[in-house]
């Protein structure tokens, strides 16, 4: 994806952002569009975006995004920089072939293997099937917290919940240690759902993705720089109502959500060579727009196996490729849908070969080791050289739980695949003892704000000023 190509990207977006415009369905957003310089379209809640008013809040919004963990440290995304890998939400868990819907139990196991994973810089909150309906995003953040000191990505699903988080924040740290993000429901339409997140986290420096997901073929065209188009339309219209809400939020630039339309199988598939493709596409523009851009690794296998490690292997690589900033994915197996221990621990693998890959070769005066090829002479070895015991552990990759010795000895342990080795190292990531991350009081007091949040309690008391 050339600058050139990016350009024609842009244009097309511009145009479809005035005509037909985007569907805004929030009366009070509408409005604070309106006066912000937009234009109203031909139908009831549809917005036209000038050239102008886009370009006014890409100048507004940051081009660097800090995710802070609870370490005192964290990680700073920009459109060129190192890209950062977090894992993903999920409906169900798969643990040793045994597939179900998630419950907090399997979220707080994933977390306790994410958190030890070096490769994973955030963690995902999921959908839970013994949380009650639409609680989530409160239950999920507390637990969460406990269990990892990454940074973590909440997945939001009512606006009393986004109260709730707002008010959560505050009493664990004041720096971002957690962020938000919503998808546009295309093609060329925000929710009011999506909107009122937006609304409502917005005024506290809550990082925010924002997502276009055409589906090519369905919510979007058929060919790739099609579908391309109306994502990043829908994406720049989300990030003119970030700005509006809140000028200077800083936001994500995520059309890596983009899926295309299996016409044999009715399948929305996201571990294919063209999701790849709308990955670089989505690095690129964030890159033409300054931004911090976001993309997904995945797969279409109900399992780990061969077909999970083919999809995702190539997809973490060309995600790395492409620079893009914040590849999510780690765990993630069945379309995003399912999550699994064991698949985290070879992602993590996967990554780390990817990483050293793209390091290549160094090519230098102590590297090229002249005078120690000398000093070993013809017929010689180089095992006990200092240069060897310099060099050694940095210049080779040394897996974790890939197989690398002799077929006796594979024998010997009893014929163990690859998956096998990746569920056994869960099993020891989680049994790992450790202190919880939150205090007694932390804890208290969070329990406080979702007991609150159950009962339906008005919870603006607790956000911080605007």
């Amino acid at each position: 994806m050339t600058e050139t190509n990016a350009e024609k990207i842009h244009r097309a977006s511009l145009a479809l952002l005035m005509d037909p415009g985007v569907r805004i369905e929030h009366d009070e957003i509408y409005q604070a569009l309106m006066r912000a310089g937009a234009q109203p379209g031909t139908a009831a809640q549809v917005v036209r975006f000038p050239e102008a008013l886009v370009k006014a809040s890409l100048e507004q919004a940051p081009a660097s995004v800090f995710f802070a963990d609870r370490r005192g440290g964290g990680h700073t995304v920009t459109p060129d920089g190192m890209s950062r890998v977090w894992s993903v939400p999920g409906l169900s868990y798969d643990r040793r072939g045994k597939h179900g819907r998630l419950t907090r139990a399997n979220l707080r196991d994933l977390a306790r293997v994410l958190d030890q994973l070096d490769e994973v810089d955030g963690v995902f909150g999921a959908a839970l099937a013994d949380a009650p309906a639409g609680t989530g995003d409160v239950v999920g953040l507390r637990l969460l917290a406990n269990e990892t000191a990454k940074h973590i990505r909440v997945l939001s699903f009512t606006p009393e919940g986004a109260d709730a988080l707002c008010a959560m924040g505050p009493v664990v740290a004041q720096s971002p240690w957690f962020s938000v993000g919503f998808t546009a429901h295309g093609p060329l339409r925000w929710t009011h759902l999506a909107l009122e997140i937006f609304k409502r986290t917005a005024g506290h420096g809550i990082p925010c993705t924002v997502n276009g997901e055409p589906m090519a073929g369905v919510s979007g065209p058929t060919t790739l720089a099609g579908a391309a188009a109306v994502g990043n339309a829908e994406i720049l219209s989300g990030l003119v109502v970030n700005q509006v809400l809140e000028p200077g939020r800083p936001c994500v630039y995520n059309l890596g959500l983009a899926h295309v339309f299996d016409m044999r199988t009715t399948i929305a598939v996201t571990g294919a060579p063209e999701n790849h493709l709308l990955a670089d596409v989505s690095a690129a523009m964030g890159r033409f727009y300054g931004l911090p851009s976001c993309s997904w690794v995945s797969t279409e296998s109900m399992c780990v196996d061969g077909q999970a490690a083919l999809e995702k292997a190539i997809g973490f690589l060309t995600h790395l490729q492409s620079g893009v900033g914040l590849i999510w994915g780690v765990g993630q197996l069945e379309s995003e849908m399912t999550l699994a221990p064991a698949q985290a621990v070879i992602d993590n693998e996967m990554l780390r070969y990817a990483r050293r890959f793209l390091r290549g070769v160094e090519v230098s005066a102590e590297t090229l080791a002249v005078d120690i090829t000398r000093e070993v002479g013809i017929g010689g070895s180089f095992l006990d050289t200092d240069h060897t015991l310099r060099h050694f552990r940095s210049e080779f990759f040394v897996p974790a739980i890939s197989f690398r010795q002799r077929r006796p000895d594979w024998v010997t342990a009893g014929h163990r695949t690859l998956c096998d080795r990746a569920e056994d190292c869960a099993d020891t990531l989680i049994a790992n003892d450790r202190a919880p991350y939150l205090t007694p009081e932390q804890d208290a007091a969070l329990a406080e704000i979702e007991t609150d949040f159950f009962k339906g309690k008005d919870l603006k008391r607790c956000l911080l000023p605007n």
